[in-house]
């Protein structure tokens, strides 16, 4: 199992069922930071980040205001978390992406794809191979791409009828396994083609 820790190799192996092995091992390349659905967000970050700090100059004596009355403190302290959510549109989600990527295991087995989050907000989403509704893929020139087995939401900025919504690019939230980032994408692909294959294979008689 390569480039999986000790701990995380046995935290895999407590994943496998009776008589389940394992044909491929994987982690999110964390020098991935940006991807295409990243522009659609910019525009939202940047317009909420400087409104906010444009609101909290305001109130707290400058852009017009009166310096000799300053505003109320409920004002300030209402327009800080507004400040501090802005600034991770901005750029606070891709430090959180490249620490929740070091807690991310993907495994190909004979029966199933697996994606194993682990703590503090440890979870586990599989599917079986013979299964999977589908596969798209997302497979960059330098061979890194991403694998969503099933059917995905597009990432938007929230909404509550998106629950599959990722602003990370890790879809973790969606409840369906997603290799996100992977090098050689390509042939984790195939690997799952083939065991697809084996599954519905036919005999040409049939």
């Amino acid at each position: 199992m390569q480039n999986l820790t000790p701990d995380e190799q046995q935290r895999l192996q407590s994943e496998l069922s009776s008589g389940e092995s394992i044909l491929w091992t994987g982690k999110p390349d964390p020098r991935v930071i940006f991807h295409p659905t990243d522009w659609a967000v910019i525009p939202f970050s940047l317009l909420w980040g400087g409104f906010s700090i444009f609101w909290e100059a305001g109130v707290t004596g400058h852009f017009g205001f009166d310096h000799d009355k300053p505003s109320p403190s409920f004002f300030m302290l209402w327009g800080i978390p507004f400040v501090l959510m802005g600034q991770y549109f901005i750029w606070g989600r891709f430090f959180y992406a490249a620490w929740r990527k070091k807690r991310l295991i993907y495994a190909i087995t004979t029966r199933r794809v697996i994606v194993i989050s682990l703590p503090p907000w440890g979870r586990t989403v599989t599917a079986f191979i013979d299964t999977l509704p589908v596969i798209e893929k997302e497979i960059r020139d330098d061979r890194i791409g991403t694998l969503k087995f099933g059917y995905v939401s597009k990432p938007i900025t929230g909404g509550r009828g998106n629950n599959n919504s990722s602003m990370d690019g890790l879809y973790l939230r969606s409840g369906v396994p997603v290799f996100a980032d992977i090098q050689d994408a390509a042939i984790a692909l195939s690997i799952v083609n083939q065991q697809r294959e084996r599954v519905f294979h036919r005999s040409p008689q049939e």
